[in-house]
């Protein structure tokens, strides 16, 4: 005999983000099985991400090739410009691309380090003579700088720290980090310029550098299997090693970004970060992408085109595409889980190749089109899908057969749509769908704030509780919503689910 009607409440769908990690019967009801299309908003609501917009109207000088790395520079004038790279030139602009490369100047890569230092661009990429941008100047070749001195070095790797540019990564040497002399990212011999060979401190013998940072007045000597430590970076002449970290490296040149008091990079195990300690004097880390490790990692191994990232404080959160792959996952930065790890969403069918976040907000992706930026809620002109399900359900016994009766979402949308409730039973994928017409509303924009002034307007009408008559039966139940998105935003608040618990099985 079916016992009372039973009630499960997801108060806030996929507020942990999504897991694929875990077994999907023990998960915790506020992770999901499928996030696509979608963010963590500062609400703790999983809502559509924002789209993007293609500012290019004239990509002449990109053909019909992508753009594959991108830099912001900014001088202490004021002048500002969008870098980016690709079709083997460096380009210059957002609306109309300009080829900036200098006569004579050969490219046949476009995988550069631009890095911005002391009123100019520098262009790193191994095997090339660094290229010099200055808005007084225009584009050089390092050598023929004013005040340049010394061997230019050819690069891979580089970044400006401490009054000055380090360097790492050649075709020959991948053991010696190498800076600039100080003020000057092209003077690298004499004065203060140096060079440290690291070959015989790497915690497991032997290892390849493949990035640097710089955080707390530490150098971060990034090897692939494992990082070295320097002290009193900013005095190079009694800098010394402070820490080895062994079985731990980096992945990708690309994945390495700052997030304020953290740095997050991209190992051969997943996403980690140094905890946010204040002594840091042994530098442990954090598993960022713990709940997607084993899928995530066999799309950044499976493609040969590797990664790019890029942190938005304006959107808290970091991103990393898989630019072979077209896949973009969304790390939200506003805080981590309790074992550490941090809230994460997919964004499948995502174009992009290279990012770049200037400090006025704005967020730049590079793609096959030219320079995109980050908003509004179509891709291009182009409606996309937003995805939720739920890991299996179990109303508290896996035992029971569940009769599903009703399923009533809790939804916030900025305009008229349609969204598409499934629901489906013992991990099928033929899921019942019905469908819910949701009229315009005025609705919030999700994650957006003004100096903490949200738009809302003051009517409970914003919110849309609509229930579905639901149907068939199962030992375990998996509920989940899909909407289009076409050009207004959209965002799920709770899922109630009633059913009666059947006979035991």
């Amino acid at each position: 005999m079916a016992q009372a009607l039973q009630n499960i409440s997801i108060a806030a769908p996929a507020f942990k983000g999504l897991n694929t990690q875990d077994s999907p019967l023990n998960a915790d009801p506020s992770f999901a099985a499928t996030a696509d299309n979608c963010v963590i908003d500062r609400y703790g609501r999983i809502g559509a991400r924002k789209g993007y917009t293609t500012i290019t109207t004239d990509k002449t000088e990109l053909g019909s090739s992508s753009i594959t790395a991108m830099g912001f520079f900014e001088d202490d004038a004021g002048n500002t410009q969008i870098f980016s790279a690709g079709n083997n030139k460096i380009l210059s602009g957002t609306v109309t691309l300009v080829d900036e490369t200098p006569a004579g100047y050969t490219i046949t890569s476009d995988n550069w380090r631009m890095v911005n230092f002391n009123d100019k661009m520098y262009f790193f990429q191994r095997g090339y003579e660094p290229l010099v941008y200055s808005h007084a100047d225009g584009m050089q070749v390092m050598s023929d700088a004013t005040f340049a001195a010394g061997t230019p070095p050819e690069a891979n790797e580089a970044i400006a720290a401490y009054g000055r540019l380090w360097c790492a990564d050649f075709s020959t040497d991948k053991q010696t980090v190498y800076w600039s002399d100080l003020l000057n990212g092209t003077a690298w011999a004499g004065g203060t310029s140096g060079s440290l060979n690291i070959s015989k401190v790497w915690p497991d013998g032997h290892d390849e550098i493949v990035a640097l940072a710089a955080h707390n007045n530490f150098l971060i000597i990034f090897g692939r299997t494992s990082i070295v430590v320097y002290q009193d970076a900013d005095q190079p002449s009694i800098m010394s090693l402070a820490d080895t970290i062994g079985g731990l490296g980096c992945f990708d040149r690309d994945s390495v970004q700052h997030t304020g008091n953290d740095l997050l990079f991209l190992s051969h195990v997943g996403l980690r970060s140094f905890t946010r300690t204040i002594t840091e004097n042994s530098l442990p880390g954090k598993d960022i992408s713990k709940n997607i490790r084993n899928d995530f990692m066999r799309l950044v191994t499976g493609s040969a085109s590797g990664v790019k990232s890029v942190y938005s404080p304006e959107n808290a959160f970091y991103l990393i595409t898989v630019t072979g792959s077209n896949v973009t996952y969304c790390f939200d930065m506003r805080g981590s889980l309790e074992d550490g790890s941090h809230r994460v969403t997919r964004w499948p069918s995502t174009p992009f190749k290279a990012f770049v976040a200037t400090e006025d907000g704005t967020l730049y992706i590079g793609n096959s089109d030219g320079v995109s930026t980050y908003g509004g809620y179509l891709d291009n002109g182009t409606p996309y899908q937003f995805s939720y399900y739920s890991n299996p359900l179990t109303f508290g016994d896996s035992s029971r057969v569940k009769v599903l009766k009703k399923i009533v979402p809790t939804i916030i949308a900025g305009g008229s749509t349609e969204a598409i409730v499934k629901w489906g039973y013992d991990f099928t994928q033929a899921f019942t769908a019905a469908s819910l017409s949701l009229p315009a509303v005025n609705a919030a924009e999700y994650g957006v704030a003004q100096y903490a002034l949200a738009e809302f307007s003051p009517t409970s009408e914003e919110i849309l509780r609509k229930a579905i008559n639901a149907s068939g039966s199962g030992t375990v139940v998996t509920v989940g919503i899909e909407v289009e998105v076409d050009g207004q935003p959209f965002s799920l608040q709770e899922f109630n689910i009633q059913a009666l618990l059947g006979r035991m099985i």
